[in-house]
């Protein structure tokens, strides 16, 4: 067991610092795909599955697409604007509650906010910005297949029980109720939750505050009022652990964080815990993911070596994680049992 989680772990860590290189050295300005992506997907599977990998690249694909089309056709009406993207996340809604089509459903509702948030401002270059995610969503591909070839499965398999979740966005999709009436309720609590922050994105000044935006829709990834409070604690201590390790590694670099190779090298120490823990499965797991995300995003968006350090975007982007999923957490308390009161099974008709 113990020799199946290291090659995980290598797998993980391997995706995540060879991703981020890569970004690097081609000089895209949102390399963070390029690093989370991989390892995303690598903490899902223990061997090569070309199914989630295809159902990523086509679900930031497409949702890049609608978006574009959203943007290009009803910028300008804020009314219909608000309608097509009621009904775009309505469908990513629905596909996140049937675990076939989970995946493409969650990163629809993810990517797709998060570019209509960015393409909300002025000045902001929508192209530029779809074209480096779909780049970094095809380079997942021949980076996780070189991942399982210098770090392959033994031939001895587990069994399936033993596998354990590693990832806090699908960690609850086999708890979620299989009954009619309880996907009704799943789809409708994301729909309100994504449309609420959707709304507040779109009038409020927030285009620094990428992290919170993410962190709303990570805490309402279970689809479940439990589910989410889980997520919340374990989203609050991770980002805790990353941002930490962020600092710590800017302090120790210095002014010599604009060595490309001691700054990889500095990444890769630091992320090495983080992807045991992905490894490892369960909450540690949870832990880990919203530890690398912390990681790996100031680091890539507001760390400029010798000009910019990015001590007050990690601080910042603590606080405004905490403050989201403080917030999203009440709101999906509160509609939650709105929609338990509203949403109810039909009494069975009386024989006269």
């Amino acid at each position: 067991m113990q020799f199946e989680t290291l090659r995980k772990t290598q797998r993980i860590w391997f995706g995540c610092v060879f991703g981020l290189a890569t970004s690097l050295v081609f000089g895209w300005s949102n390399g963070m795909f390029a690093a989370l992506l991989p390892m995303f997907v690598l903490t899902q599977i223990d061997k090569w599955n070309s199914g989630i990998i295809v159902q990523l690249i086509v679900g930031v694909t497409w949702v890049s697409i609608q978006v574009s089309f959203i943007v290009g056709f009803f910028q300008s009406t804020p009314l219909l604007m608000a309608i097509a993207v009621a009904i775009m996340l309505m469908f990513k809604c629905i596909a996140m509650t049937h675990k076939s089509s989970y995946l493409f459903g969650y990163i629809g509702l993810l990517i797709g906010s998060i570019l209509l948030n960015y393409a909300s401002y002025q000045g902001f270059d929508l192209e530029d910005f779809v074209m480096g995610l779909i780049a970094s969503s095809l380079l997942t591909a021949p980076v996780v297949a070189l991942a399982f070839y210098l770090f392959p499965e033994p031939s001895i398999k587990l069994p399936l029980s033993s596998l354990g979740n590693t990832n806090q966005a699908s960690s609850h999709i086999d708890n979620q109720r299989k009954d009619h009436l309880g996907m009704v309720r799943q789809a409708a609590l994301g729909w309100i939750i994504a449309m609420a922050a959707f709304i507040l994105f779109q009038v409020a000044t927030l285009n620094d505050s990428l992290s919170a935006q993410a962190s709303i829709l990570i805490v309402l990834a279970p689809m479940t009022l439990i589910g989410s409070m889980a997520v919340a604690k374990i989203r609050i201590i991770g980002t805790f652990l990353g941002c930490l390790a962020g600092m710590l590694l800017q302090l120790t670099l210095y002014s010599l964080a604009n060595n490309l190779l001691l700054f990889v090298l500095g990444y890769a120490i630091a992320a090495a815990i983080f992807c045991r823990w992905l490894a490892i499965g369960g909450i540690k797991a949870g832990i880990g993911f919203s530890a690398m995300s912390a990681l790996t995003v100031p680091l890539t968006t507001a760390f400029v070596p010798e000009q910019q350090d990015a001590f007050f975007s990690i601080c910042y982007r603590f606080s405004s994680i905490v403050v989201a999923v403080v917030v999203t957490s009440l709101m999906i308390w509160v509609v939650h049992h709105l929609l338990v009161r509203l949403i109810k099974p039909k009494a069975p008709a009386q024989v006269i």
